[in-house]
């Protein structure tokens, strides 16, 4: 076949093709789908897609609330320790939040973000009423860790990184790990009211083991595991009044047949001193 005779036909054929009836409005329809491709191609790559979608979900509420589905009304229970507002904003709803296109699911979510809420509950009434019920952790114990100070509910959950005046009261916990572990020894602790009420701090040694830290200052080792045995010796030295003297600065009951006591530099001092008098006076009389 000729080549000019090749180039007619497919002349030929791409008249056919132009002059085929398409349906209507397919134009148009490509150049939507164009222009949507040009701004999707875009925002990919200058990175606008989060930009978008906020600019979508703004419209849409608008569209819900401008048929009277807006939130009218916010009925909060549960909360004590944090604020109507930091609800409503650990929830995500604003003035412009609709209730139609709020996710149920996806609001309880971010309400147990907040480490305050343990679990929360979401329900919504048609057309413009939203309830929000709550349940708290309780702050449990201020945690020490490298010399800050935290509030913690008996999981471990920190529930604030700094002590408000109010909970300043709570029992004084130290060291990584004590956390988590501290709802236990603490429980331990309790059957002994009145050495409880001596403590100043429980401190977690390696991870491994508890001491006290008492408010007269003495310092109490405590074993890694049979500690029920070693408070009732505490116990016991608290009842004659051992705990109670200046002289001592460390009791270590981790070994279970004996009791070891460091007195403080001048108390061990005026016992040597003490000791060389004696054997003076018994040289003497010698």
């Amino acid at each position: 076949m000729r080549p000019r005779y090749r180039f007619i036909q497919l002349m030929d054929r791409w008249s056919s093709l132009v002059n085929a009836r398409w349906p209507r409005g397919i134009g148009t329809a490509g150049t939507v789908a164009v222009i949507l491709a040009s701004l999707a191609y875009g925002s990919v790559k200058g990175d606008h897609i989060p930009t978008v979608v906020e600019a979508f979900k703004d419209v849409r509420d608008a569209a819900a609330n401008a048929a009277g589905f807006r939130i009218v009304s916010v009925a909060l229970a549960g909360q004590h320790h944090i604020s109507r507002e930091d609800v409503l904003a650990a929830a995500g709803v604003t003035d412009t939040t609709s209730l139609l296109f709020l996710d149920v699911e996806q609001t309880r979510e971010r309400l147990k973000s907040n480490p305050w809420i343990a679990d929360a509950t979401v329900l919504k009434l048609y057309p413009g009423e939203l309830q929000i019920g709550i349940r708290e952790r309780e702050a449990f114990a201020l945690w020490q860790k490298n010399g800050q100070v935290s509030v913690i509910a008996d999981d471990g959950t920190v529930l604030e990184p700094y002590v408000a005046p109010r909970l300043i009261e709570l029992p004084l916990v130290v060291g990584r790990g004590a956390e988590t572990r501290a709802k236990e020894f603490l429980a331990l602790l309790d059957r002994y009211p009145d050495l409880r009420a001596s403590v100043r701090a429980t401190v977690l040694v390696g991870e491994r083991r508890w001491n006290l830290r008492l408010k007269n200052g003495i310092d109490v080792r405590l074993p890694e595991t049979d500690i029920a045995p070693a408070l009732e010796r505490l116990v016991a030295l608290d009842k004659e009044k051992t705990l109670t003297t200046r002289d001592i600065v460390a009791i270590d009951l981790r070994l279970p047949d004996r009791v070891t006591v460091r007195l403080s530099e001048a108390a061990a001092q005026a016992r040597i001193e003490a000791a060389k008098d004696k054997a003076k006076k018994k040289g003497g009389s010698a």
